[in-house]
């Protein structure tokens, strides 16, 4: 595990305050963008369960930051991380959409947001990479 995918297994642990799919991907790489943590929170707190109202999946609004904030601007660049988290997820993005289909399949919630987390994590580390942007 990276040392992004560490701090984010720890953040989706805490349970007082709840770090949302959003927060637990933006907040580990905040030091590394010069944002505290205080802040990453703060910026994603509207952002989970799907913008609050089912839409687009936390996890990739908050990998979106992160790509933003690595200097990831073009357009390929937002298309092809949307579409490594689509490709794992039957084509789905909206929150509501992977909720029901991990409900249907009797999954538990929280163990498939802590999942799409991680894998969110994991997908920035690769194109970030060990020495980053």
């Amino acid at each position: 595990m990276g040392k992004y995918l560490d701090r984010a297994h720890e953040l989706r642990a805490i349970t007082n305050p709840h770090y949302n799919c959003t927060q637990a991907v933006l907040v580990p790489f905040a030091e590394r963008f010069g944002l505290s943590e205080e802040t990453a929170f703060n910026i994603g707190v509207n952002f989970g369960g799907g913008m609050k109202s089912g839409t687009v999946c936390g996890v990739i609004t908050g990998g979106l930051m992160v790509l933003g904030l690595a200097g990831f601007d073009q357009p390929s660049d937002a298309k092809s991380f949307i579409a490594k988290i689509r490709e794992k997820h039957d084509g789905m993005m909206m929150c509501a959409d992977l909720l029901r289909a991990n409900a249907e399949r009797g999954g538990i919630k929280k163990e498939h947001c802590d999942k799409m987390v991680y894998e969110a994590v994991e997908i920035l580390e690769t194109l970030l990479g060990e020495e980053g942007q």
